[in-house]
């Protein structure tokens, strides 16, 4: 058996390192991100227009996504944890295996879909059984830049879930 104990000078440049750390959390193996953390410095997250309902008579909401900003890449690679809403895309029995994961309720059906740089396209290889699109979800898993294009919008961000569950869980 090895004992090591943990000296000054290691724990003080510990304690250094970690005050560095960005605003962002990492704890539990993944690192806690925002909708705001995706877009790039100084840009606007939703424009306000997309945030409120809209007539229906009017051309498909996918011709109506704003211009994406820009991505950023800073966690390409990494395992993150994001909150939001499914639009799903394509099941396995009755739970989800690929979804947009949006920002707000509605985003993609009720409204035109926000800038790509504000979706996550999602997939897993476990089936979720979603209750709707009203419920907010928590998805952790390898994330990462990506174009992709759906019959809803362009999609600017892919992430390879590990985990999907009920928000606050």
């Amino acid at each position: 058996m090895v004992s090591r104990s943990i000296g000054r000078r290691t724990f003080v440049s510990g304690i250094g390192a970690a005050s560095m750390l960005p605003q962002f959390a990492r704890a539990d193996g993944f690192i806690d991100l925002e909708w705001t953390d995706l877009v790039p410095e100084g840009q606007q997250v939703i424009p306000p227009m997309l945030q409120g309902l809209l007539d229906h008579d009017q051309p498909p909401l996918s011709s109506q996504q704003p211009e994406s900003s820009g991505v950023r890449t800073e966690w390409n690679g990494q395992v993150i944890r994001l909150p939001g809403f499914i639009v799903p895309i394509d099941y396995s029995g009755t739970g989800v295996t690929a979804f947009i994961l949006v920002p707000f309720v509605g985003a993609c059906v009720h409204v035109p879909p926000p800038p790509a740089n504000q979706l996550v396209f999602v997939t897993t290889s476990e089936p979720y059984e979603s209750v709707g699109l009203y419920e907010p979800v928590n998805v952790v898993g390898m994330f990462g830049v990506s174009s992709i294009s759906t019959h809803l919008a362009d999609i600017g961000y892919a992430l390879s879930a590990d985990l999907v569950e009920p928000f606050g869980s």
